[in-house]
């Protein structure tokens, strides 16, 4: 599997979890300050978010200081399945049940021993069909949402917008 591993710091931990994900046999692109780029949090994971969403990385995993602030960026791009993780359980339950394709973690409170076990949980967790219903409602949320922004876009550069307006709002 191809894996983009991205954090706005080098750490022990990013080393660890580096060394891990290549033990397993992953094909491991490194992003920002991993790979040696003064990059901060934002602009880190929306890398590794778009070669997820490209198809230039099957999965991705984030880091920074509590691990809200890429799983955020990285949920902004389409198609992006980010969850923030501070345990096996969860991790095992966002691929599941959510099929998150980007695993985020924090920096501050994910000890190596707990980085282990929420990989081990993440690269073992098969995807629950009785949710595959639910996925498609947040599938459809992130289309919903993309011709809106793509619309307010639109109507800002003068071309026709894609969805109708109506006393201001974009509907």
């Amino acid at each position: 599997m191809r894996i983009a591993l991205g954090s706005d710091e080098r750490s022990h931990l990013t080393d660890v979890v580096e060394e891990e994900l290549r033990r397993r046999g992953h094909e491991v692109a490194l992003v920002g300050p991993l790979n040696g780029e003064d990059s901060p949090w934002p602009e880190v994971a929306a890398a590794v978010a778009e070669r997820v969403a490209a198809g230039d990385s099957d999965e991705g995993v984030l880091f920074c200081w509590t691990g809200t602030g890429v799983s955020i960026a990285a949920n902004k791009v389409p198609g992006v399945r980010a969850a923030l993780c501070g345990d096996a359980e969860t991790a095992r339950g966002a691929r599941a049940w959510n099929h998150a394709n980007v695993l985020c973690m924090s920096l501050r409170g994910t000890s190596e021993t707990v980085a282990r076990e929420i990989l081990e949980a993440w690269f073992s967790a098969e995807r629950d069909a009785s949710e595959e219903g639910n996925v498609e409602r947040v599938n459809e949320l992130d289309r919903r949402y993309r011709v809106q922004t793509d619309a307010r876009r639109g109507a800002h550069d003068g071309a026709a917008p894609v969805v109708g307006q109506e006393k201001g709002r974009i509907v």
